[in-house]
């Protein structure tokens, strides 16, 4: 539960990173949210952009998922989200770097700057946040304590087991006292049908 807690946390603080830097300086004084999307693919332009087809959009995208994951307490989800922030960023500095033959940091304020370093740091808290929340817990059984040992569980309104059940991990086996149906292979000693007091002749000789 607490691993879940600061996970979310880290994440939703990853999350709120993206979504702000294309509103900050990427490159000498230009913000994110002036680069279109399809320059990422076809090449950076001097051409401004909409912020809905800007970097903007991608790291919205990024944003939702980030959400959605911390939501249904999926890491896999939140990883993605991640992976996709760092993707598009990465992908933005080698087309930079490209248009302008060398990425550089400059004292005076020039080349990259901090929307670079939201977009980078925001995809590597997310990655962070998803190592750091433990996700969902999966029943493992279906017995009547199949959910004993998980904080959900009440003895008090657990189903009562059937006689004679067994849970099927339980090594060796037990068996339940009662009667045994086991029957002897010998033959029963026919009764004497002479019920009398004992003849003494019978005994004597000839």
């Amino acid at each position: 539960m607490i691993r879940n807690v600061l996970g979310s946390v880290v994440a939703l603080a990853g999350a709120a990173a993206v979504v702000l830097s294309p509103f900050r300086d990427w490159y000498d004084g230009r913000p994110g949210h002036d680069y279109r999307v399809r320059d990422l693919f076809e090449g950076i332009t001097t051409t401004s952009s909409a912020v809905m087809v800007s970097l903007f959009l991608p790291f919205l995208v990024v944003a939702v998922l980030a959400v959605a994951g911390v939501v249904l307490r999926s890491r896999l989800v939140v990883a993605l989200a991640g992976v996709v922030a760092l993707g598009f960023t990465v992908l933005w500095m080698v087309r930079q770097g490209q248009a302008t033959g060398s990425l550089t940091v400059d004292p005076d304020g020039s080349g990259l700057q901090w929307g670079v370093v939201l977009a980078l740091g925001g995809g590597l808290l997310l990655l962070i946040g998803s190592l750091v929340m433990s996700g969902r817990r999966r029943r493992r059984g279906r017995g009547p304590d199949a959910g004993a040992g998980t904080p959900d569980y009440d003895a008090r309104t657990a189903p009562y087991p059937t006689p004679g059940y067994q849970h099927p991990d339980t090594w060796p086996p037990t068996q339940e006292p009662g009667p045994s149906t086991q029957t002897s292979t010998y033959p029963e000693p026919e009764p004497d049908p002479y019920t009398g007091p004992e003849d003494p002749r019978r005994h004597d000789g000839p």
